[in-house]
C-alpha cells in the first residue's frame, strides 16, 4: 500500500476514534470495563501516545538516524496483510504500558489533534526518507519510514477492535 493510501486510512481510522469519543459520556470513558483491562480512556491514551512516538521514530529515519538492518519476514507479512496475527491477545511493550494513564475526553481530543497535526507535517517529509534506514520498534524490530506509517495504521485498527470488545462487555 502506498504512503498516500496509508495516510488516508489513518485519517479514516482517527475519524472513527473521534466519532466513538463523541458518543461516550465522561463516566463511561473513565470506567474500567466489566471484562477488566484498560478503560476507553486508557486505550485512547495508549493508541495516540504510541502513534506520536511512532511518528518520532518515522521522522528519525528521515533525519538520517537509524541503521541499515533487515526487517523480519514475519513483520513484513504483518505489514503486507495489514493486521496482527489473529487469535492472540497482545500486550503493550513494558515501557509503553508503564506510560498508560486515564485521561479525560478533553485530553483525548487534544492528544488526537496533536497526533493528526504531527502526522500531517510528517507526511511532507516521508517522501525523502531513505528506505534503507530503520529504527527499532519495541516488538517488531527495525522499520523504515513507510513501514512505521503502515504500523500506525495497523495499530490504530487493532485498538478499534479492542474498543468494540469494551463496548460489548458493557452491554452484557
Amino acid at each position: 500500500m502506498s504512503t498516500g493510501k496509508n495516510y488516508q486510512k489513518i485519517q479514516q481510522l482517527a475519524s472513527s476514534y473521534q466519532n466513538k469519543l463523541a458518543v461516550l459520556n465522561e463516566d463511561r470513558f473513565l470506567e474500567t470495563p466489566p471484562i477488566g483491562g484498560w478503560s476507553y480512556s486508557e486505550v485512547y491514551f495508549h493508541i495516540f501516545d504510541a502513534s506520536i512516538l511512532s511518528l518520532r521514530e518515522m521522522t528519525g529515519t528521515v533525519d538520517g538516524k537509524g541503521q541499515q538492518k533487515p526487517t523480519a519476514f514475519a513483520v513484513k507479512l504483518i505489514l503486507f496483510f495489514g493486521s496482527l496475527p489473529p487469535g492472540k491477545k497482545y500486550k503493550a511493550p513494558k515501557r509503553l504500558a508503564e506510560r498508560v494513564k486515564k485521561i479525560s475526553k478533553t485530553e483525548a481530543v487534544e492528544l488526537m489533534d496533536q497526533f493528526l497535526e504531527q502526522l500531517s507535517k510528517d507526511m511532507l517529509l516521508i517522501q525523502n526518507a531513505d528506505k534503507t534506514l530503520k529504527t527499532a520498534h519495541p516488538k517488531l524490530g527495525y522499520l523504515n519510514a513507510p513501514q512505521w506509517l503502515r504500523f500506525i495504521e495497523i495499530h490504530l485498527n487493532h485498538h478499534l477492535q479492542q474498543l468494540h470488545r469494551i463496548d460489548l462487555s458493557f452491554k452484557r
